[in-house]
């Protein structure tokens, strides 16, 4: 099944590019590897805000990242023309915003990773850090990069 094939069988639309909030590109090609710049989570549209481990869950990170995960899939097919150029989802850097005693980044960060391996299989395992930080732009509660090698 194509990666369009399963895009659509999850009823997944891919969105625009996002401008960037600030100065910088969205996404930056150098040989085989695409670099997004982070994306942020949104719900409805709107920034994501909250808190894990004041106001948000451990499973509504894990939503969040994977609204961001669909999110950098936007930009990845605008960078490639086509995911199906896609050869390996190489890295992904997750920052959850995260009260200094909540320890489950790594959950809240395989709402993307389990999503880019169900879309890519073998190839969508990635290498991945997932940190907790005090506040993330716009008080968004997660913010995801992507690293991707392309045909």
């Amino acid at each position: 099944m194509s990666i369009h094939d399963k895009l659509k069988a999850l009823n997944i639309s891919l969105p625009p590019v996002a401008t960037p909030a600030a100065a910088y590109l969205p996404f930056v090609q150098t040989g085989k590897l695409v670099f997004l710049s982070g994306h942020i989570a949104k719900k409805d549209g709107k920034v994501w805000v909250g808190q894990l481990g004041k106001n948000l869950s451990t499973e509504e990170g894990k939503a969040a990242a994977r609204a961001v995960a669909i999110d950098l899939l936007g930009t990845l097919q605008a960078a490639t023309g086509d995911l199906a150029k896609v050869q390996r989802i190489v890295k992904l850097m997750s920052l959850v915003n995260s009260t200094p005693d909540f320890t489950e980044q790594h959950l809240v960060t395989n709402g993307a990773s389990e999503l880019l391996a169900e879309l890519f299989g073998p190839a969508g395992a990635h290498a991945r850090s997932a940190f907790g930080v005090a506040q993330i732009p716009m008080g968004a509660c997660v913010e995801i990069e992507l690293i991707a090698e392309v045909a």
